[in-house]
């Protein structure tokens, strides 16, 4: 996988993660925004309205008067976000309620008729301030203010208001959170992307192209030179060609000390055992000349080593399939008659091998009329 699409998945897992998170963190933050919002502007509600209520309790608390009535009916109980709504007296009698039924009747009464699902006209009757309970199971908040003269409670106004509201504002927050969030990663992910693509990148790809480069004869990295990790690879591959380049000329030096040394090994057995007018060729397993006891026709650059065939006219075709039969057959001496230089001669030749060891092909060439004369010393 390439590195750019590596760094893609990672940002866009890193990006996944970090939006995961702060949605958690917003949602949170939401609602606690948006429901105690909810809740003061229901209390906000009530209190804007309070006077007239105290006024009405304060005149008459056996029956509500049209102030208070026009109040709770047209300004709470027709909200929205009201569910339900209980008006309370001093002494706990219902003196507002939907169900005309229960307008009267005790607190003790009406709880046996109609369930209130959590303990806040207690709370806020007690502590005279309002009190907010979230219902069990349920999208609503139960909120009871009490409605206090000189410190003494008059009546309670018990709402239960809806989060339906709320829950659809926060669901639009995410969304705008989530968009949000996607085109900060976007928009952070551009100059992220050129950082890489500028400073990693595309230093690795010109580091690719001038390792391609390498030339066999110099070994030489063309890189300009970077204060990086990038310029630091690029050092350290420069040293391993110098290392590289310095081992290959220790090398050629051996092979070239070694081939002379064969050289004036072959020379010293061909010399004692060989006639003078008799010709070898030794050569290497690849057919490369080793050594000849003889003078070329066009004497070579010492440096150029020849083929057996810029020796050997490639129409002598005998030599070359005796040279083929020895390869066949290591270690054994194999004979022809044929001409050389236009001279008929006895072929012999042998193809020496060990394992693990050089291997090389050694022909000999005894001309006819010096057998015929006798041995020659």
């Amino acid at each position: 996988m390439k590195l750019a699409m590596k760094w893609f998945l990672w940002y866009l897992c890193i990006g996944v993660y970090v939006m995961f998170l702060g949605g958690i963190f917003y949602y949170n933050l939401f609602k606690w925004t948006f429901d105690e919002k909810l809740k003061q502007q229901a209390i906000d509600l009530v209190k804007v309205h309070a006077f007239q209520l105290i006024k009405g309790l304060s005149t008459r608390q056996s029956a509500i008067t049209l102030d208070e009535y026009d109040v709770i009916s047209n300004a709470l109980a027709k909200d929205e976000r009201v569910a339900s709504l209980v008006y309370l007296n001093r002494y706990g009698e219902v003196r507002w309620y939907k169900d005309t039924a229960m307008i009267g009747k005790s607190f003790d009464e009406f709880q046996q008729a109609v369930s209130i699902p959590t303990n806040s006209i207690e709370q806020a009757y007690t502590s005279k301030t309002p009190k907010v309970r979230a219902v069990p199971d349920q999208p609503f908040y139960e909120i009871a203010i009490p409605l206090a003269v000189r410190g003494e409670v008059v009546g309670i106004v018990d709402m239960q208001v809806s989060r339906k509201g709320v829950n659809q504002v926060i669901a639009q927050a995410m969304n705008k959170y989530v968009l949000g969030a996607a085109g900060v990663l976007f928009l952070l992910g551009i100059p992220l992307y050129f950082f890489l693509h500028h400073f990693v990148l595309s230093p690795l790809h010109n580091l690719r192209d001038a390792v391609e480069a390498v030339s066999f004869k110099n070994l030489e990295l063309k890189f300009v030179a970077r204060k990086d990790e990038v310029g630091d690879l690029a050092t350290a591959l420069t040293t391993f060609l110098q290392k590289v380049k310095a081992e290959r000329a220790n090398v050629l030096v051996k092979e070239k000390q070694r081939g002379v040394a064969e050289q004036r090994w072959w020379q010293s057995i061909l010399m004692t055992i060989v006639s003078k007018n008799h010709r070898a060729i030794v050569v290497d397993e690849d057919n490369t000349v080793l050594y000849t006891n003889f003078p070329l026709a066009h004497q070579p650059d010492p440096n150029t080593r020849l083929h057996l065939l810029d020796v050997i006219d490639s129409q002598q075709q005998d030599v070359l399939r005796l040279v083929g039969v020895a390869l066949d057959r290591p270690n054994q001496v194999v004979e022809t008659d044929t001409l050389f230089r236009q001279e008929p001669c006895h072929v012999r030749a042998v193809h020496l091998e060990e394992e693990g060891e050089l291997r090389r092909t050694l022909i000999l060439f005894e001309p006819k009329r010096a057998a015929a004369g006798g041995p020659v010393a």
